[in-house]
């Protein structure tokens, strides 16, 4: 898909796969529309981006804010890809195995919170961002859109105390398939990334030397976590090749558990 004439939205835009998606897409020309609420880092990438590049900050537990970005992307261009992208606040308490060493257990509340985070509100950006494609005009290859999820290793191979996390994250694995299908007769395609380890933003406080050594030898090879970029890369060839559709991808280094 040809994206130069057309917009692109990216939530967690401001964070370190959505930032590293957002630099790729802006080179092949599209205006990026970087949705968080990192005001500092996404009001600074947008300037270093150019080409109309937007921040707007989005609480993507808020479906209303999820169609301003959305209205603020089509404002620009037509709505051509959306990256999906985002973390978001820390739980109501805290987490772990589903029964602990102490015999308490992890709240519903807890695992709601999980789900609304990482799949409700996936659901919420898919569905808006795809309403929005609809209305497009089909490019030559007779596609209006594409929308990429972010899944993770942890919705194949959970861990202990991933429960709430491993849900979510296999419900947009389901999802990809199922949105694909739905979204067929539109010229929408569907796909999901699953992520292994990569250094991004949340390692900030442990610090880059000391979560390589922690989690780089945990990877079959090469012996090290992610970047960013990698993530981009993949994402780039999605909404590149409109024969990449309905499944997850997963980018991991060959990491099993």
């Amino acid at each position: 898909m040809d994206v130069s004439q057309g917009s692109v939205l990216i939530t967690g835009g401001a964070g370190g796969f959505g930032g590293a998606t957002a630099r790729r897409l802006a080179a092949l020309g599209a205006k990026v529309v970087l949705a968080d609420v990192a005001d500092e880092r996404g009001q600074a990438l947008a300037a270093e981006l150019g080409n109309g590049a937007t921040y707007v900050r989005t609480d993507i537990r808020d479906e209303a804010s999820i169609e301003r970005a959305v209205a603020t992307a089509t404002a620009l261009a037509p709505l051509r890809a959306v990256v999906i992208a985002h973390g978001g606040p820390p739980p109501p308490d805290k987490g772990g195995r589903t029964v602990g060493r102490d015999g308490g257990r992890v709240s519903t509340a807890h695992f709601a919170h999980m789900i609304n985070v990482f799949l409700v509100s996936a659901y919420t950006v898919s569905a808006v961002a795809a309403q929005a494609m609809a209305a497009n005009e089909p490019l030559a290859s007779n596609q209006r859109g594409v929308i990429i999820n972010t899944a993770s290793i942890a919705g194949f191979e959970g861990q202990p105390g991933q429960v709430p996390y491993g849900a979510a994250k296999g419900g947009i694995i389901a999802m990809a398939l199922n949105l694909a299908r739905d979204l067929a007769p539109l010229g929408i395609r569907s796909m999901a990334i699953a992520p292994g380890t990569f250094l991004t933003f949340a390692y900030g406080a442990m610090g880059n030397d000391k979560a390589q050594e922690t989690f780089g030898p945990l990877v079959l090879n090469p012996k090290r976590m992610g970047d960013p970029d990698e993530y981009a890369m993949l994402a780039q060839q999605i909404v590149e090749n409109d024969f990449l559709n309905a499944t997850t991808i997963r980018l991991d280094g060959g990491q099993r558990f």
